[in-house]
């Protein structure tokens, strides 16, 4: 499997860089500390197609597959975790779903809208009492004539506050448990879905987090995504492409770190930054490149099989399980070189930023889980 880019992928690349740089990047400290949903951003990276990445042409998109997105979505994290995020949750899981189980109806509705950013989307499937055993879901959906009614409340929604359509994963046969019996739901804006307040979390600040609760909210039979029962399949399969995308995060967030230190010794003179010359230092930024450079690798391989229409289950939790580990290792490294200077800017921001790539998406315990069982089941 080839690794290297094409001279197309190369030129997407810089074009992505060279849009966040000018477009992204100023304010990302401010934003942060207002915790300020960068709604200019998204609007900008929508007029270039960021937000339709996984959407075919034929509904308005610029589908660029998981690997092209990953390219994409490399720099906007490099320089913001929040924007990041907030269009990675927007592609990977929520027109992605779309895209793949929705009807025609279904796709010829939202897609096209999805694409311009007029809808942005929300992936609501945790719910307080149940994280990483996400099957363990309360939230109901009672078909009531044409219609299908749910209720339940939704934990730590990604866009939820600005969210115009929602993926809410309802249970729908209540004498089954876990896995089996919860189906997926596209849901749009309406009275009976509301949000709590913004979370005031360590990290990814400007990126919006709260509760969703839906009481009563009605949701015409047509906006079951896929089959009856079968949403916990979809869920699971959905979650390999976050998990690329988070990976894809952790790797930005790293290389941004590494850019960090190495700008502020850049243009030092000697006398002063006579620490940057040493080879302990030296030795500290060869193992924070290596970092992001394996990180990467891993990334692109687990993208290049989803995009090949092949098994990248464990491909997928190795790039997370590897990446977001590395980038707080690449990012705590960043902040201890620039001593009193890495206690504001860029490097710690990032370090905040970091952390989270550990918990979302599943964290490193339930990738761990994840890359063990696989391994296993491959020698049977």
């Amino acid at each position: 499997m080839d690794l290297f880019l094409t001279d197309a992928q190369e030129a997407l690349r810089q074009e992505a860089r060279a849009f966040v740089d000018e477009h992204v990047r100023p304010g990302a400290d401010a934003r942060d500390r207002a915790h300020e949903f960068p709604a200019v951003m998204v609007k900008a990276a929508a007029e270039l197609g960021y937000l339709g990445m996984l959407i075919p042409e034929e509904y308005g998109g610029r589908y660029l597959g998981n690997l092209g997105q990953c390219l994409v979505l490399e720099e906007f994290a490099r320089v913001d975790a929040s924007t990041h995020v907030t269009i990675s949750v927007h592609n990977s899981l929520v027109s992605a779903p779309i895209r793949e189980w929705g009807s025609k109806e279904l796709k010829a509705r939202y897609l096209p809208r999805m694409a311009t950013g007029e809808m942005l989307g929300a992936y609501a499937l945790t719910e307080p009492h149940s994280g990483s055993d996400a099957a363990a879901l309360s939230c109901v959906a009672v078909q009531d004539g044409e219609d299908w009614v749910l209720n339940g409340t939704k934990m730590w929604i990604t866009n939820g506050a600005s969210a115009e359509v929602v993926i809410v994963f309802a249970r729908t046969n209540k004498e089954v448990s876990n896995a089996k019996g919860i189906s997926a739901f596209v849901v749009e804006k309406q009275p009976g879905l509301t949000y709590g307040k913004k979370e005031n979390k360590t990290g990814i600040r400007a990126s919006e987090t709260v509760q969703l609760f839906l009481e009563d909210v009605r949701v015409p039979r047509e906006n079951l995504l896929g089959e009856v029962d079968h949403g916990f399949n979809y869920a699971v399969e959905t979650l390999n492409g976050g998990r690329i995308g988070i990976a894809t995060q952790a790797v930005g967030i790293a290389q941004g770190a590494l850019d960090s230190v190495m700008d502020y010794f850049e243009d030092k003179p000697a006398e002063k930054g006579a620490a940057f010359a040493t080879q302990d230092v030296d030795f500290r930024f060869a193992e924070m490149a290596t970092h992001v450079e394996a990180s990467r690798l891993l990334c692109w391989r687990a993208a290049q099989l989803r995009d090949l229409g092949r098994d990248h289950v464990r491909e997928a939790s190795v790039a997370k399980f590897y990446a977001s580990r590395a980038s707080n290792h690449v990012c705590r490294s960043a902040v201890a070189i620039l001593g009193p200077a890495g206690q504001t800017g860029d490097a710690e921001r990032l370090l905040r930023d970091a952390r989270v790539t550990e918990i979302y998406e599943g964290t490193t315990e339930i990738q761990k889980l994840v890359v063990s069982r696989a391994l296993k089941a491959s020698r049977g």
